[in-house]
């Protein structure tokens, strides 16, 4: 039999954490589908400077943790299933889990987040928040008069490598071809640059250190020649995925994959929000997705008040 709530959460990242406080506060009882790594994308996250109302860096995981607490002190269920299934189609809509949960609500927020996308080799997972990271706006500011290198070649890229050349003292952005895809403002903006420099045709082989990252191992594509480059810090650019194909595509996508949503966070369907980078592939902060939470359960709140079911 499944479980009748006013409101279900999807995800536990910054978004959905907010979004359940906020619920919480306002009596609607929500159950959250957090999955089973609870915590969103600075799980792999080392020290976090960005986020308000603390003087001192959080290592990120502290940080999920105690946003975690602070929902459980409100009562908030957090079931750690992943949501695999939903039926958007009629109401009260309705969610299952990978272990066969089933609840049925009134209104859903869907706050899964989006993963970057990695090279998929053992140095890289070896080294993440020692070196490798996939976040320049999260930890530029630890690189500071050092040497980084940029994977990729499109405008993420380069956004990316723009903004490192503010604290590194050279940034080499190796690409795998001998152009680049992003636009051409982006393209220009990172040639003009005295800090930025290119590797083309080349692909990273391995990340190189044991305990940081010391260096990377490229391989020249065109001539397979194997060059060890010395860095302090590689940053992955080669875009990322929001978590958005459990949907079945009853909800709007972008070309990217990633949630349509107004900026009340309401999607295509009526009764259905969004918050936090399943909708955002701009900011993707901690604070934007708390925030976009936050707007997530008090237009859910409004929504649900509007329709005689709060």
């Amino acid at each position: 039999m499944a479980q009748s709530k006013k409101i279900v959460i999807i995800g536990s990242g910054a978004a959905a954490y907010t979004a359940a406080i906020y619920a919480a506060r306002a009596n609607l009882d929500p159950l959250v589908f957090g999955g089973v790594a609870l915590g969103g994308q600075l799980m792999i996250t080392s020290d976090v400077e960005n986020f308000p109302g603390f003087p001192e860096p959080v290592n990120g995981p502290e940080l999920m943790e105690r946003m975690k607490k602070q929902v459980e002190r409100l009562g908030v269920a957090i079931v750690n299933e992943y949501a695999v299934k939903v039926d958007f189609s009629r109401r009260p809509f309705v969610v299952e889990t990978t272990e066969a949960t089933v609840a049925s609500a009134q209104a859903v927020i869907v706050a899964t987040g989006a993963n970057a996308k990695w090279l998929g080799i053992e140095s890289e997972k070896r080294l993440m928040g020692h070196g490798v990271s996939a976040c320049a706006t999260c930890d530029g500011f630890f690189f500071k008069k050092k040497e980084v290198l940029v994977v990729g070649g499109g405008d993420t890229a380069l956004e990316e490598a723009n903004f490192l050349a503010n604290f590194a003292s050279s940034v080499k952005i190796v690409h795998r071809r001998d152009e680049l895809r992003g636009s051409k403002i982006m393209q220009d903006r990172a040639r003009k640059n005295p800090k930025i420099s290119f590797v083309w045709d080349s692909v990273v082989d391995e990340i190189l250190g044991s305990d940081q990252v010391e260096g990377a191992r490229l391989n020249n594509l065109k001539t397979g020649a194997k060059t060890d480059l010395k860095c302090d810090g590689v940053f992955m650019a080669i875009g990322h995925q929001p978590t958005t194909a459990f949907l079945g595509g009853q909800l709007k996508l972008d070309e990217n994959g990633y949630i349509v949503a107004d900026d009340r966070t309401r999607t295509s369907v009526e009764g259905v929000f969004a918050a936090g980078d399943v909708m955002d592939a701009r900011y993707r902060q901690a604070v934007t997705a708390a925030g976009s939470g936050c707007k997530a359960a008090l237009e859910a709140e409004r929504w649900l008040a509007e329709k005689g079911l709060h």
